[in-house]
């Protein structure tokens, strides 16, 4: 007779790490690992950085990694290939850390594609933005529970996520968050998020940002999304609601717009 012990099936994990570094517009650092990679298209302007993570998405054990460092009055909008996708994860969360330094007189533009939550998924999640006294920075967040066109629906589900904007390392945001299967319950009930399934936060940060209010109001006119901004204290916050990721996006892009000055979006976010 055989002795035949049953071990836990042990699933391959995906870890990706991708860094850059620009010294006013010169490249000055990259770094590639494992499954994240960032691309450098050619753009006139303003540098653009895309990160991407070749996996496909995420599931538990999974770590992904990003970091653009800017010094020197550097200025970079940065964004993500795709939407990232975080599937059925039964053995704990996946972790994603999103690193970024902003030097004196320098600028970043944080615009990654949205987040999509399956059904069972298990995401944790932090972003940390350092700017220097004079630095700046737009921060955009938008999460989707699941894809109305393809029926999916979400009934349980963990989402850690943590965003800070520090200027000189002092917080000037913080905003944690978390959605869980009780939470999406009461979601349900219309208790939260008001019967929506997509919902985003753009953050403006630097000073005079609170001037900005107006013109974010009035872009907030895309039929199907509920919208509201407010600004104080060298910031101006706009959040937004809308009952699939479709319309949140043509949303977010005109707030693109109206918060970068008529400024074109990356081109992996336009339509």
């Amino acid at each position: 007779m055989f002795d035949v012990t049953t071990q836990p099936v042990q699933m391959q994990r995906s870890h990706g790490e991708a860094a850059v570094a620009f010294a006013g517009a010169r490249l000055a650092g990259l770094r590639q690992k494992g499954s994240a990679k960032a691309l450098l298209p050619r753009v006139r302007g303003v540098p653009e950085v895309v990160f991407l993570n070749t996996s496909g998405g995420l599931t538990s054990g999974d770590t992904l990694s990003y970091a653009l460092d800017l010094t020197e009055g550097a200025r970079a909008v940065a964004t993500t290939q795709a939407a990232e996708r975080a599937y059925r994860a039964d053995q704990g969360p996946a972790r994603v850390s999103v690193t970024h330094g902003v030097g004196a007189g320098g600028w970043l533009d944080w615009l990654p594609q949205e987040t999509i939550l399956f059904d069972r998924s298990n995401l944790d999640r932090q972003t940390v933005i350092e700017l220097a006294p004079d630095a700046g920075c737009l921060m955009l967040e938008a999460v989707v529970l699941g894809r109305a066109a393809m029926g999916e629906t979400v009934g349980q589900m963990t989402f850690r996520d943590r965003r800070e904007i520090r200027r000189a390392g002092q917080h000037v945001l913080i905003e944690p968050l978390l959605f869980d299967t009780a939470t999406l319950a009461r979601a349900g009930n219309g208790a939260i998020l008001g019967g929506a399934r997509a919902f985003a936060t753009l953050v403006l940060c630097a000073p005079g940002a609170e001037d900005a209010v107006g013109a974010a109001r009035a872009a907030l006119n895309e039929p199907g999304v509920e919208g509201a901004a407010s600004g104080y204290d060298g910031k101006c916050v706009v959040r937004l609601l809308a009952a699939d990721g479709w319309p949140l996006r043509r949303q977010i892009l005109k707030l693109m717009g109206a918060l970068r000055r008529g400024a074109a979006p990356p081109r992996v976010w336009q339509l």
